[in-house]
């Protein structure tokens, strides 16, 4: 089995930075792209950032200039060092993967449980 664990969210105020991380771990022969989400209250699910196993990155414009997306493909581990934050970036964080498991012999793609960041003004 295949599992992703966020950690790093919390609470900052605006200006402040946090860094997020998401470790993939359990059967995995190879992963291929790896992906922030968010989820705001009230609002759908939206791509903040994501990266190819080769690393071209791919950001919401909102956040550029702001986030930067990486990898580290030794340790199965996506981060997103987000400076300059702003109350309009609270929600939910979670991380998706695309991931070759010998589990399920297939590519499938993986999501974290989610970690909280709130920003306040």
């Amino acid at each position: 089995q295949v599992q992703l664990v966020e950690s790093g969210g919390g609470l900052v105020q605006a200006g402040g930075s946090l860094r997020l991380s998401c470790a993939a771990s359990g059967t995995i022969i190879s992963i291929d792209s790896m992906g922030w989400y968010r989820q705001a209250p009230g609002k759908q699910r939206e791509l903040v950032a994501d990266i190819t196993s080769i690393g071209i990155t791919n950001y919401q414009d909102s956040v550029k200039g702001r986030f930067t997306i990486s990898r580290d493909n030794v340790q199965n581990t996506v981060y997103l060092q987000m400076n300059s934050l702003k109350p309009d970036d609270t929600a939910v964080y979670s991380c998706k993967a695309k991931i070759l498991s010998r589990h399920r012999r297939s590519w499938g793609y993986y999501w974290g449980p989610g970690t909280e960041v709130t920003v306040s003004s």
